[in-house]
């Protein structure tokens, strides 16, 4: 029998048993839920297509590393025709519905595997959209590295990641400003409670000085934060 007291409910008709996952419901609520956590979610989406505009020509090749539902996959498809886009999920219920979505679109493929694993082509730009915050931080420096050796001269790393900060007066502030953006979108304090608690241990955020480092050592002698709201930055780095 189930015991209901490891039943976290976090809003929009999720129910998780103890630790948060892409899977079922999860993946079938996931647009509608992030626009409602991740505050200028969409207007990300919108900064990262002018940016892919430096980086893409014709015949360019781009991956969408955590590519969830598609959404980022499908602007993109539709703007830069010329171009190959991969995504890629680690999550078969994400990767389904991210198919389904680009079933139209020749120029797309979507993966279902590892970003951490997986072997990449010669490309002109990789975005990873609040993915690699989820991966074991000993796993992000290989992966990071690997993305650096697959790029051509000149192509870029778009990197959207939530972070923590590395004052605990500033973290608790933060803390507090998100709390108040989720209950402005209809969240209640029992279900952010319970997000949270459900994210313990899975997703694992660095200082922004900890992400440019990483970028650093992996080969980027050209980066900086292009994004900044709250916990939630933005970087690009050139090759």
């Amino acid at each position: 029998m189930q015991n209901i007291d490891n039943i976290l409910n976090i809003g929009d008709s999720i129910f998780l048993q103890d630790a948060w996952n892409f899977k079922g419901i999860v993946s079938q609520k996931f647009d509608e839920h992030i626009k409602k956590s991740v505050p200028f979610y969409e207007e990300g989406h919108e900064l990262i297509l002018k940016l892919a505009s430096f980086f893409l020509r014709d015949q360019a090749v781009c991956y969408d590393l955590g590519t969830s539902t598609g959404g980022l996959i499908t602007k993109l498809a539709v703007k830069f025709q010329s171009c190959d886009f991969y995504g890629i999920d680690l999550e078969k219920d994400m990767s389904a519905i991210a198919k389904e979505r680009t079933s139209a679109f020749k120029n797309v493929e979507i993966i279902t595997g590892d970003v951490a694993e997986q072997e990449f082509k010669k490309s002109d730009l990789f975005i990873a959209y609040y993915t690699i915050q989820f991966i074991k931080p000993e796993k992000r420096a290989k992966l990071l590295q690997n993305i650096y050796e697959s790029l051509n001269k000149g192509g870029a790393f778009i990197w959207f990641e939530k972070t923590v900060f590395g004052s605990a007066l500033i973290q608790e502030i933060n803390h507090e400003l998100l709390t108040d953006f989720k209950l402005r979108k209809g969240f209640s304090y029992e279900e952010i409670l319970a997000k949270n608690k459900s994210l313990q241990g899975v997703l694992q955020p660095f200082t922004t000085k900890e992400n440019l480092a990483l970028l650093k050592s992996s080969g980027f002698k050209t980066s900086d934060v292009i994004f900044k709201y709250n916990f939630f930055e933005g970087y690009l780095a050139v090759k």
